[in-house]
């Protein structure tokens, strides 16, 4: 995630903090979005909560464009971003102002009940993957909180479109309206129920 745009998701759990209620984020990887969100969570006195298998995206597996063969554990040849995310908080010293939850999204989320400030989704970019954590997570943004998107691209030479799909539906839904745009960063409302 460029700064600008890890600026901009900062602004916006700074912002969702205000409603007293957690921010999750889908999609860790080592921990670098997590950070930003975990810090204002620390300030605004809520919780964050993290979502992610740690064995890596379509796009991170061996072969392809972001693979890291170092987060490759050795012993079972599989990736496991889990032990660097702990360093990376451990650095930063929010540890204790984040919760990890390891495990795929959509198991996480038929079992989470209760309301979010911040949803940020940055999870696998497949339609599959992308849809499976808007289903799983939207319902749960509050009256007033935000749905946050990351790598949505109008332009498919730019990216996958995925994630440009779940923010077009979003704002179908007319549960979501668009607040600011970074780069490929869409900050949503939600002000109507529904997804």
């Amino acid at each position: 995630m460029p700064v600008h745009e890890g600026l901009a998701l900062y602004a916006a759990a700074t912002e969702a903090g205000a409603l007293g209620l957690p921010m999750l984020e889908v999609g860790t990887y080592c921990g670098r979005s997590a950070v930003l969100l975990a810090d204002a969570a620390r300030a605004a006195g809520v919780s964050a909560l993290t979502v992610d298998h740690h064995r890596g995206s379509e796009e991170q597996q061996p072969g392809w464009e972001y693979h890291d063969p170092s987060v490759v554990d050795p012993e079972i040849g599989l990736m496991d971003t889990l032990p660097t995310f702990r360093r990376t908080l451990r650095r930063a010293g929010l540890e204790e102002h984040i919760v990890a939850l390891v495990g795929r999204s959509p198991q996480i989320a038929a079992v989470w009940h209760g309301p979010l400030g911040l949803v940020f989704v940055d999870g696998g970019h497949t339609d599959e993957h992308a849809n499976a954590d808007y289903e799983g997570w939207a319902p749960h943004v509050a009256e007033g909180g935000l749905l946050v998107i990351h790598d949505v691209f109008p332009d498919p030479a730019d990216g996958g479109q995925a994630p440009y799909r779940i923010y077009r539906r979003a704002l179908a839904s007319g549960a979501f309206t668009e607040v600011a745009a970074t780069d490929s960063l869409r900050v949503l409302r939600r002000t109507a129920p529904g997804i």
